[in-house]
C-alpha cells in the first residue's frame, strides 16, 4: 500500500540549515515563525484563532535516508528509531506543538518553532490539554536526559 500526502502549506522559520536547529519546541523559546497556508486550504483556519497552541504535522523534507537504529541527539547509544524523535524514520513525519500568535488571511504566526525553514506542512490540529496531555509514568532511556532539551541543537544529522 502506498500513501500520498499533499502539503497544505509551508512553515517559515529563522532556521535555514538542519545544523543548529532546536530539537524540540521547549528549546525554541521566543523563536518566531509563520505558516503560509495555501489558498485552497485557508477556509480550514476558521476558528483556529481560539486556541493558544496548535499541533503541526510536517514532512522532514531534508531526510535522505532512514535507519531502524540511530544515535539520538541526546544520547551516545544506538536506539530503535521508534524510541526516538530523529527525523530519519521510515515515514519522515514531524510533530511539534507551537504557540499560536495570530492568524491573518492565510498566514499563521507562531512561536516556539523548532522547524526548518521551507518545511512542507501536512496538517494543523488544535492542542487541547484534556485530549493531548497525559501523565507519563516512564520515559525510557530519556529519563535522565529530557531536562537537557532546552540547550540541545541538531548537529546536522537527518538519520
Amino acid at each position: 500500500m502506498e500513501i500520498h500526502f499533499k502539503p497544505i502549506g509551508v512553515i517559515h522559520s529563522p532556521f535555514k540549515e538542519v545544523k543548529g536547529t532546536p530539537i524540540q519546541p521547549p528549546g525554541a523559546k521566543n523563536v518566531k515563525g509563520s505558516i503560509e497556508v495555501f489558498p485552497e486550504f485557508c477556509e480550514g483556519l476558521l476558528d483556529l484563532d481560539g486556541f493558544s497552541h496548535i499541533i503541526l504535522l510536517y514532512h522532514f523534507h531534508k531526510v535522505k535516508e532512514s535507519k531502524l537504529t540511530v544515535k539520538p541527539y541526546m544520547d551516545k547509544s544506538s536506539r530503535g528509531v521508534f524510541s526516538t524523535r530523529i527525523p530519519g524514520r521510515p515515514n519522515p513525519i514531524g510533530l511539534s506543538i507551537v504557540k499560536l500568535l495570530e492568524i491573518k488571511d492565510c498566514t499563521v504566526s507562531i512561536e516556539e518553532v523548532d522547524i526548518l525553514d521551507g518545511t512542507p506542512l501536512l496538517d494543523i490540529k488544535p492542542y487541547v490539554p484534556e485530549f493531548d496531555q497525559r501523565e507519563a509514568t516512564r520515559i525510557g532511556w530519556l529519563s535522565d536526559k529530557a531536562k537537557n532539551v532546552l540547550n540541545k541543537r541538531s548537529d546536522g544529522r537527518t538519520a
